[in-house]
Parts: C-alpha cells; sequence; structure tokens
C-alpha cells in the first residue's frame, strides 16, 4: 500500500469511476470534504470541477487507482459518455452566450435611449448649467455602448466554444483518430515491456556464476540496466570493502526476480492491454491474414508488441517458432514465461487477429529505370491526363550527369507505364537568351538493357 493509501480510509458518499473514453478517473462525493481528505485528494492529482461538481485526474495511473480504491473501495465505470459530457459542456457554454447576448442588447437599448439627448446635433454648451448633466449623459452612454460590444464579444466567444466541444467530441471518435491513438497506445506498451526487458537480462546476468570483479564493473558502468535498483553508491562501498560483491549479486537476484513477476510495468502493460481492446472493439473488426506467413511478418508482429529481438524460425513440422532472449510478453504467450512460442500457421493467423495487428500492405514497387538507346521516349503529362510530352534523348557519361544538381535531374515514367528512363536539363552549350529543354538521358558508360518490348510493339504499330 502506498503512502497516500496509508493516511486514508474508506470514505462513505464517496464514489469512484473510470472512463476509457479519455482514461480518466473521476470522484464523486455527497458531502463535502474535510480539508485533509481535500488536501490528499489533490496531491494525488485530483482537480476539482465546479460545473460537474467532481474531482477529475487527468489520465489513470496506478497510483491513483490505488487512491481511488482505498477511499471509495471499488472503480465503477462511469455513467456518463464523453459525447453526453460535451453536449451538457456545450448547453451550459450556450447559455452562457444567452446571457451575454441579452446584456449586449440591453446595453445597446440603455445606449440608445441616451443618444436621444443628441439625436439633433445638440452640442454640449461649455459654462451652462446643462453641461454637467449633458456630460453624464455622454459617459453614461460610451460606458453603455463599449459594455455592448464587450458582452457581444463574450458572446461569440462562448459560442465558439460550445462548437468546438462538440467538434472535439466527434474528432475523438473518428475512425483516423482512433487508429493513431491505437498506435500511441502500443508504443506505450512497448516502453513498459522494455523495462521487463531489461529487469530479465539484469537477472540472467546476475543468476550466472560471475565474479567479484565483474560484478562492479558492471555496477560501475550501469550495462544491467538496473541502476534505478541498485543502492546509491553501490560500486564505491564494494569497492571500499563495505560491501560484498557476491552478497550483493544475491540480493539482486532477489529484486529482480520480483520484479519480473510483479512489478508497476505489469500493472501499466495490463491496463493498456485493456484499453487496446476497448479501441480495437470501436474500430472494427480486423481482417484475418490469410497469405502465406514469413519469418519476417510474424518478427515485425512480436516486436510491435514489446518482444525483445525476437527471432522467427520454420520447424521441420511446417510450422513457426518465435524465440527471444528474453521471455517473450506475457500477452502473447497466454501468461506463461517462456522465451520460445511454436504455433501452427492457423494459431499465428488467430494470435495476430485476436491482438488487433494487421500485416503492413505491401509497397508499390515503382518500375524499372532502364538505360537504352532511343531517338526519342514519351511519357504523360500528369497535369494533363491523356496528352503525351517528347524528350530528345542525349548521350552523357555517369559522371557528367552525376555533376548536374540533382533538382535538375530526374526519372519519368514511360509512355507505357512498363518502365522509367532517366531525364535532366540539356547540360549542353547554347546559343544566348535560349533556355534549357528537358531531355531524355542515355549513360553511354553504364550497363545498356535491351529496348522494352513495349516500346517495340508501339513503334511497330505506328510504322504499320
Amino acid at each position: 500500500m502506498s503512502n497516500t493509501e496509508a493516511k486514508i480510509e474508506r470514505i462513505e458518499g464517496v464514489e469512484a469511476t473510470y472512463s476509457p473514453e479519455d482514461n480518466k478517473l473521476r470522484l464523486y462525493s455527497d458531502t463535502r470534504l474535510d480539508s485533509d481528505t481535500y488536501a490528499l485528494v489533490k496531491d494525488a492529482g485530483f482537480k476539482w470541477a465546479p460545473k460537474q461538481e467532481l474531482f477529475v485526474a487527468p489520465k489513470w495511473t496506478p497510483a491513483r487507482e490505488d487512491f481511488c480504491l482505498a477511499i471509495a473501495g471499488e472503480i465503477e465505470p462511469e455513467a456518463t459518455t464523453l459525447a453526453e459530457r460535451a453536449e451538457m459542456k456545450a448547453e451550459r457554454l450556450d447559455a452562457i452566450a444567452t446571457n451575454k447576448t441579452r446584456k449586449a442588447n440591453a446595453f445597446t437599448a440603455t445606449a440608445d435611449t441616451l443618444s436621444h439627448a443628441f439625436e439633433f446635433g445638440q452640442p454640449i454648451l461649455v459654462g451652462h448649467h446643462s453641461e454637467r448633466k449633458a456630460r453624464r449623459t455622454q459617459e453614461r452612454m460610451h460606458d453603455n455602448m463599449s459594455k455592448a460590444v464587450e458582452s457581444s464579444r463574450a458572446a461569440s466567444h462562448y459560442l465558439y466554444r460550445a462548437e468546438s466541444v462538440q467538434c472535439h467530441a466527434d474528432y475523438k471518435a473518428r475512425p483516423d483518430v482512433r487508429a493513431r491513438r491505437i498506435k500511441t497506445l502500443l508504443a506505450d506498451l512497448r516502453d513498459h515491456q522494455r523495462t521487463l526487458n531489461g529487469y530479465a537480462y539484469a537477472l540472467e546476468i546476475f543468476q550466472a556464476n560471475i565474479s567479484n570483479t565483474l560484478i562492479m564493473e558492471l555496477v560501475r558502468v550501469g550495462q544491467i540496466g538496473i541502476v534505478c535498483i541498485a543502492p546509491h553508491g553501490a560500486w564505491q562501498k564494494m569497492v571500499d570493502g563495505e560491501i560484498d560483491p557476491q552478497a550483493y549479486r544475491l540480493d539482486m537476484i532477489e529484486k529482480l526476480t520480483r520484479l519480473v513477476k510483479d512489478s508497476i510495468a505489469h500493472r501499466w502493460i495490463g491496463h493498456l492491454l485493456n484499453r487496446l481492446s476497448y479501441e480495437r472493439e470501436l474500430l472494427g473488426d480486423v481482417a484475418r491474414f490469410e497469405e502465406a506467413l514469413t519469418p519476417t511478418i510474424l518478427q515485425a508482429f512480436a516486436r510491435e508488441h514489446g518482444a525483445e529481438k525476437p527471432k522467427a524460425t520454420k520447424t521441420e513440422e511446417g510450422s513457426f517458432k518465435l524465440e527471444s532472449p528474453v521471455p517473450l510478453p506475457l500477452h502473447l504467450v497466454g501468461g506463461t514465461s517462456t522465451k520460445c512460442l511454436s504455433l501452427s500457421d492457423d494459431a499465428w493467423r488467430d494470435l495476430m487477429q485476436n491482438t488487433g495487428y494487421q500485416v503492413p500492405a505491401k509497397k508499390t514497387v515503382k518500375p524499372s529505370i532502364l538505360n537504352f538507346k532511343a531517338e526519342t521516349l514519351d511519357f504523360e503529362n500528369q497535369y494533363h491526363p491523356g496528352d503525351m510530352i517528347t524528350y530528345t534523348q542525349i548521350e552523357l557519361t555517369k559522371a557528367e550527369y552525376s555533376a548536374i544538381p540533382s533538382c535538375y535531374r530526374g526519372t519519368r515514367l514511360s509512355k507505357c507505364k512498363t518502365f522509367r528512363f532517366k531525364t535532366c536539363l540539356d547540360p549542353r552549350k547554347r546559343q544566348p537568351g535560349q533556355y534549357p529543354q528537358w531531355v531524355a538521358v542515355y549513360l553511354c558508360d553504364s550497363k545498356t538493357h535491351p529496348i522494352p518490348d513495349s516500346l517495340q510493339n508501339e513503334e511497330a504499330k505506328d510504322a504499320a
């Protein structure tokens, strides 16, 4: 139990809720909290939302979950949805905007009434007994007009905020936004899994029968990723003889064994897996991968879920075996600590579908760049589809072509769309006042390819 939990007991009338839509914890209280309890709630990261009459934390953390369990006994699902809360907030802002508009109209009407004293161009008579009253009337008129403008601007501001609240709720529910949120959750999952992998690496090192000198060297350079749990100044104390390296080794084995099995990273991973399941359910079912599996596909799948240097190989039975130097993520191996997982092709496909993994689509391969002699080469105008542009071909060496700035050379897709050819601005000498023209290029000192069949067929058709 954390320090915060130790200071507080369960309070009657306090309820805790969690919303997976915005990943926030909320506390509802029937009565006003005393000053000590209020200070504990604030220290736990909760803020008072006066319009909603509740305490809200910006995001879930294990410590805040423990605090909610301590003060409320249990955490229930949030009763209101993100859309409902957005609608309620928009209604409050609309009501404020309506009130500001009403005040603006009242100030305008008052200013208009006061302006009647000057409607026929009657000037203020300086030194006359009416001057004082006229100037007060003028000041009141100007003051009401200023307040009317201020209230009108405030009304526009609150209307804009009301619209923004609804737009934000709709934005968070968009499929593309949800897909990006899933990518962020997977990145967080890998970060916490990397922490567990570091603990496993360090445990294997200490479990080996290593010498005192090696223990001191590992602690000194921090190569085993355990600086955060090692005693402060452990290396210097071992040098001074205050700590026995082997005793330190046994102590670290005990700590690391406990951390590998049960650490704060496990709670974060469990929470992130629940959030991923929720987001994927709303996003829709993931299509089952039906194409042929390869080691590359399985390794990419394992890496996305935090596996450390996974290696997939095909077994003699025809199935695939996935191995890692440290235990694989628990949610991939059914909660058992193992470094090797062997499944049939169908089982691998089911596992990828159940965890929401989609094999990335293969990138479109561009046609090859061919180098052959031709008088002219045609390609389609990208701005006017159907129109063909013809480039005259010139001969250059590879060195001459490389000397041309990159912004003045490139490639074009042929008319038949089966190959590409090199192009550049004509580097040859030209008459004064002439602009360089784009030309096709044949590299005379590079490998020459045969003329494509598609180009020969077009030439034969044109000749016929």
